[in-house]
């Protein structure tokens, strides 16, 4: 059955950049310093002490920020190729690729049906002698259960890497995400929390990891030599030192450093991140309200010690066939949609993981039920009740 709509857009995600914010990005560009510099530093140091972090590190991407956590922890830690790293078996693909990239191999991990992240008891089951580290991920903007897994990980002797990307700022009884492990690692790509259109953190309250990550970031080069500003003040001896490191490399990096500009765009939403979440909140509380007469849905909840930050909106349905029905309904609507991050059925994992559905229930039911949609603070009352209607009619029209 068709169904039409008056075409109304509502996106997933927004851009939330004001003026102070372009100011900062023209004195950025009038000063011909597109390096890390001030700003940078300025962005860093916030966004540590806003997640109970001593360093952070910005660099070009989550992605980039996962893959060279987990390689400082295996060259620091001697890890041999092959390795096992469990992950959930809901995330998105970086999660998984950057164990790939490290030489290691990632065991997934069947998630809790309510929050869709790494479930503790299965987590533990998961775990063989090969296992040495874990990427949970705080997912759709809501903490995993962090206080389970790290007594799991700490029983263990596990190395602990939170993928953060879609859950900046919120706590898991009442200690910031980010802070728990060896490294968080957040996003600021586009429609993330915080958005600089390309970017990612690495935080870390251990000084080696965070003087490990840097090098690793600028290529492996010597810790003496990471920023254009480690030559000033020097005596002679000393300078002619930093000057040999411009050239010496103790490790394989990568070049993953991020600009000024990125920087820039990203101090200002750090100072106005409690009004981007409570409205976010606040749209999310509508969405559940104007939702709540639709039948067969699992609407999103915030499970007991924590908080959300509802960068999504996530849905499953109860009955079959519904998702696709209420998919097909919205994107025709104008309503953006995503189904729940599949790493199960990906074909460039054919021969590489265990992805037999049957191992992983609780992922395989959300899969093949579950969608989500946007819940930003550009969102109003009316792309709320728009979104209800049409999920409404279209439930209906069995």
């Amino acid at each position: 059955m068709s169904l039409t709509y008056p075409y109304r857009k509502v996106g997933l995600g927004t851009a939330d950049i004001d003026d102070a914010d372009r100011r900062r990005v023209a004195t950025v560009l009038e000063s011909g310093r597109l390096s890390a510099g001030p700003f940078m530093h300025e962005f860093e140091q916030a966004f540590a002490r806003l997640h109970d972090s001593t360093y952070a590190a910005m660099c070009n991407s989550g992605t980039g920020a996962l893959q060279l956590s987990l390689q400082a922890l295996k060259e620091r830690y001697a890890w041999p190729d092959g390795a096992e790293v469990l992950v959930p078996a809901m995330t998105f693909v970086a999660t998984v690729n950057i164990v790939f990239f490290n030489r290691l191999t990632p065991v997934l991990v069947d998630i809790d049906p309510d929050t869709f992240t790494m479930d503790p008891r299965a987590f533990e089951a998961a775990i063989t002698a090969r296992s040495v580290a874990a990427i949970p991920v705080h997912l759709f903007g809501q903490p995993a259960d962090m206080t389970s897994l790290m007594a799991v990980a700490q029983r263990h002797d596990l190395r602990v890497v939170e993928d953060s990307a879609e859950a900046a700022f919120v706590s898991h009884r009442g200690r910031k995400v980010g802070s728990f492990g060896d490294f968080g690692c957040f996003s600021t790509y586009m429609a993330h929390l915080v958005t600089t259109g390309v970017g990612g953190l690495a935080l870390t309250s251990d000084a080696e990891n965070a003087t490990r990550f840097k090098s690793l970031m600028n290529h492996g080069r010597s810790s003496r030599y990471l920023t254009i500003d480690d030559d000033d003040n020097l005596a002679d001896e000393e300078l002619l030192g930093v000057v040999w490191s411009r050239y010496e490399f103790s490790s394989l990096g990568q070049s993953y450093r991020a600009t000024e500009m990125e920087a820039a765009l990203g101090i200002g939403q750090l100072e106005r991140r409690e009004s981007m979440l409570a409205a976010r909140r606040r749209v999310a509380r509508r969405l559940t309200q104007a939702l709540a007469d639709v039948p067969d849905l699992q609407l999103p909840s915030t499970a007991e010690g924590n908080e959300h930050a509802f960068m999504m909106y996530p849905i499953v349905c109860q009955r079959p066939g519904l998702r696709d029905q209420l998919v097909v309904a919205l994107e025709r609507s104008g309503v953006e949609t995503r189904f729940l991050l599949p790493i199960l059925g990906q074909a460039c994992y054919e021969g590489l993981l265990d992805m037999a559905p049957e191992r992983y229930p609780a992922t395989s039911h959300a899969l093949a039920n579950g969608f989500y949609i946007g819940c930003h603070q550009k969102m109003d009352d009316a792309d709320v009740e728009h979104v209800a209607e049409v999920m409404r009619t279209a439930q209906s029209a069995r």
